[in-house]
C-alpha cells in the first residue's frame, strides 16, 4: 500500500468524505488501528470541511461501523473536538429525525430506515460526549426549533409533527 500525504487543512468537503471512506474501510479491514484512525480523524475534523465531510460519510454509510462501535480512543478524540463536534452531531440528529417523519408519510421504508440509523448513531455519540456541551446545544436547538426547517435556507419550516418527533429523539438521548 502506497502512502499518500494528505493536507487536511486544504481538504474540500468532497475530499473529506472520500478520505473518511478510505480510512473507515482500512480500519474495518484491520489495516488501521483504532488509535491511528482516531488520530487521523481528529486532524481532519479540525477544519470545517473535514468535520462536515467526516460526519456526512460516517453517519450515513451503512457499511461504516465506526460510529456504531465507538472505540474509546475515537470517543476521546471526538471529545477533544468540543463544541464543533457536538453542534454538528446535534444538527444531524435534528435533520435525520425530521426526515424520518417525511419518509414515513411517503411510505419510503428504505429512506426511513437510513434516517433512523443516522438518528441512532447521533444519539449514541451524544451520549458519550461532554454532557454540558450537549445540554447547551440541545437547549439552543429546542429554543430555535420554530425557526428551523427542511430547506437549506430554512424557508420551509418543520411542521408540528416533525418538531414533536425531534423533541422525542432529543429526550431519548438521556436513555
Amino acid at each position: 500500500m502506497k502512502k499518500k500525504a494528505i493536507n487536511v487543512k486544504e481538504t474540500s468537503f468532497i475530499q473529506a468524505i472520500n478520505i473518511s471512506a478510505q480510512w473507515c474501510k482500512e480500519w474495518s479491514e484491520d489495516f488501521l488501528s483504532e488509535e491511528v484512525l482516531s488520530d487521523r480523524v481528529a486532524e481532519l475534523i479540525k477544519t470545517k470541511n473535514g468535520l462536515r465531510g467526516f460526519f456526512a460519510y460516517a453517519l450515513s454509510d451503512q457499511n461504516c461501523f465506526l460510529l456504531d462501535k465507538l472505540p474509546y480512543s475515537f470517543v476521546y478524540k471526538l471529545q477533544e473536538g468540543g463544541n464543533d463536534v457536538v453542534e454538528i452531531v446535534v444538527k444531524n440528529l435534528v435533520m435525520s429525525s425530521a426526515q424520518i417523519v417525511i419518509h414515513d408519510r411517503e411510505s419510503n421504508l428504505e429512506y426511513k430506515s437510513n434516517s433512523e440509523s443516522i438518528s441512532e448513531r447521533c444519539k449514541n455519540i451524544l451520549r458519550v460526549l461532554e454532557s454540558k456541551l450537549v445540554t447547551k446545544n440541545i437547549k439552543q436547538i429546542i429554543k430555535d426549533l420554530d425557526n428551523l426547517g427542511n430547506s437549506f435556507d430554512n424557508s420551509k419550516k418543520y411542521d408540528d409533527e416533525q418538531k414533536e418527533f425531534i423533541k422525542r429523539q432529543i429526550f431519548d438521548i438521556a436513555q
